[in-house]
């Protein structure tokens, strides 16, 4: 049985056809890959174990954010991941693939950083927002977006709990839901615009802060973006369903069915 291939920074291939499998559905991660982010070591294992437990087959090519930054870098995909790893070594690059994954309606997943920016690219480019920043970008920025969290998430561990009848509590099939963290910064302000322009943040901590954030099935097939990372989870074995619902996102994408 054959895996997922990586390659990093080009075009994809065509799709390989596997014996006894449907055609490989195609999914960007978006990133700037490194063996020092526990999160893209994982990757790989949990690419595996979505073909050998749930048969859904992925090739993955990895995009480092500097390409990400040219026009259709991540057009013609199944899915795109915008994984952690931030400061991202192009911030372009990053909200480019963003915009893309939701103007164009392709199943898509943020995680910590990833769901940093899927705010910042919505404030900017949705909710005409434009001098919004990250402060891990820009720390002299005077009205931040995102910025240092009072208490770092880096190894923390928490409860989060998801509003019924949203995509995130319909992938995990519960309320309540314990997640891994590893970053220092998360939304500060202007939340209530974003609502206001459709953005829902559909899971908070035991404080009440904001951790999932996801446009309706109506205006977007799968779009979902956590601060937590589900890639995390475990020891890479068995996926996150929030990590198989993406995979079953994009192979249904791949084919042409409703996600």
């Amino acid at each position: 049985m054959e895996g997922a291939v990586f390659i990093v920074g080009r075009e994809p291939a065509a799709p390989r056809r596997l014996v006894g499998m449907t055609a490989p559905a195609r999914i960007a991660l978006v990133g700037d890959r490194s063996p020092h982010v526990v999160s893209h070591t994982r990757v790989p294992l949990l690419l595996d174990a979505l073909t050998a437990r749930e048969g859904l087959v992925l090739d993955a090519y990895w995009i480092p954010t500097e390409d990400a930054e040219a026009p259709g870098a991540v057009r013609g995909f199944d899915a795109v991941w915008v994984l952690p790893g931030s400061p991202y070594r192009s911030e372009a690059g990053a909200l480019a693939a963003i915009r893309t994954a939701r103007e164009e309606r392709v199943p898509f997943l943020g995680t910590c950083g990833g769901f940093q920016h899927t705010l910042l690219e919505y404030a900017r480019d949705v909710c005409g927002l434009g001098d919004a920043r990250h402060a891990e970008n820009d720390p002299d920025a005077r009205d931040p977006l995102i910025a240092p969290l009072s208490c770092s998430l880096v190894g923390h561990e928490g409860t989060v709990t998801l509003t019924a009848g949203s995509l995130a509590e319909s992938v995990l099939g519960a309320e309540r839901t314990v997640e891994r963290y590893h970053c220092s910064y998360g939304p500060a302000r202007h939340l209530d615009t974003l609502r206001a322009h459709g953005l829902r943040f559909t899971g908070t901590d035991e404080e009440g802060q904001v951790r999932v954030a996801e446009l309706p099935v109506e205006q977007h097939p799968f779009f979902l973006a956590t601060l937590f990372q589900p890639e995390l989870s475990g020891d890479g074995g068995r996926p996150h369903p929030i990590v198989r619902a993406l995979a079953r996102a994009a192979v249904a994408h791949a084919v042409g069915q409703p996600v």
